[in-house]
């Protein structure tokens, strides 16, 4: 089993060794939530890397991820568990054809872990010989807010109650790591179980470091292009501002297409690949986009 980090610089190592480009805040905050065991709550625009978080500590700390994709109407059979319907009618039929139990032998055989098909929560619950899960809680302001109240007993005790079961505790705690796009507001006794962390957009040098790692075959020179327009995007009034990954995409494509520098035809031509939708691209399409490249040359390199 791969250790913990014992401090916050060899939890920037190890964010850095999943090739994740971390600052000092979000290393620290790391830290205290694997140190002390705590939920980490991150919330951010999307695109700036919340999600590979969870992903980079899976990877370095060789534990299994599991992921619970948020979305409106989770429930608890798609996050929890779920019966195996199909399994039980079967062992009823035969034991109706064999005779040899009563209703009330059945019914406590077909409602056994047996029968139990393990979601996500429970599944992170879990013993593993790798050490404990990361869990992944996805976009949790997608779910609706009963759900999110349901997982007020898991992050609190580590526990599922199951009516015919009976309450199921981790032996040891998941890694958990709860992601939002704040498309609303979570609830405080939620955040109250976690340790909080705000991603935002990074610093030009930080983007440029990420570039470096991520996109690692776009030349020095267009990689600096890249992040200064997207930096200059980002302080537009647009309907989705550019993401870390859309950063990424962009850089590569313009690699792909064999792009040695920004100019406005490249921009205009590739610009759906940095923003999504019409309006935004209607907006930085032509002479706005060689207003921002006019710019950005005039300033000292």
């Amino acid at each position: 089993m791969i250790a913990l980090p014992a401090s916050v610089d060899a939890t920037g190592d190890l964010l850095s060794g999943g090739d994740y480009v971390a600052d000092r805040s979000l290393a620290t905050v790391l830290y205290l939530s694997l140190a002390l065991g705590r939920p980490l709550f991150l919330e951010g625009e999307a695109g700036v890397g919340k999600t590979e978080i969870a992903k980079v500590l899976s990877t370095t700390l060789g534990r299994r991820l599991i992921r619970l994709q948020c979305y409106e109407g989770l429930d608890v059979n798609a996050a929890v568990y779920e019966w195996n319907y199909a399994a039980q009618m079967i062992a009823i039929r035969v034991a109706e054809a064999t005779g040899d139990r009563d209703r009330d032998m059945i019914t406590s055989d077909i409602f056994s872990p047996h029968y139990l098909i393990k979601r996500p929560l429970l599944d992170a619950l879990e013993p593993d010989l790798a050490g404990p899960p990361v869990l992944l809680i996805d976009e949790l302001d997608r779910t609706d807010e009963p759900f999110e109240a349901y997982l007020l007993e898991v992050l609190s005790d580590w526990q599922v109650t199951i009516p015919e079961v009976g309450t199921i505790r981790a032996e040891k705690p998941p890694i958990v790591i709860i992601t939002s796009n704040r498309t609303r507001e979570i609830h405080d006794a939620l955040k109250r179980r976690c340790f909080y962390h705000w991603i935002d957009y990074p610093t030009a040098a930080r983007e440029l470091d990420i570039l470096h790692v991520k996109a690692p075959d776009v030349a020095a020179d267009l990689s600096r292009q890249v992040v200064a327009f997207v930096q200059r995007l980002r302080d537009m009034d647009l309907f989705k501002l550019p993401g870390v990954a859309e950063t990424i995409d962009w850089a590569n494509a313009l690699a792909a297409l064999d792009a040695t520098a920004l100019d406005t035809a490249t921009v205009d031509s590739t610009l759906g690949v940095l923003l999504k939708y019409q309006d935004d691209l209607a907006r930085v399409q032509g002479s706005e986009a060689a207003r921002i490249l006019d710019e950005l040359r005039s300033q000292p390199a």
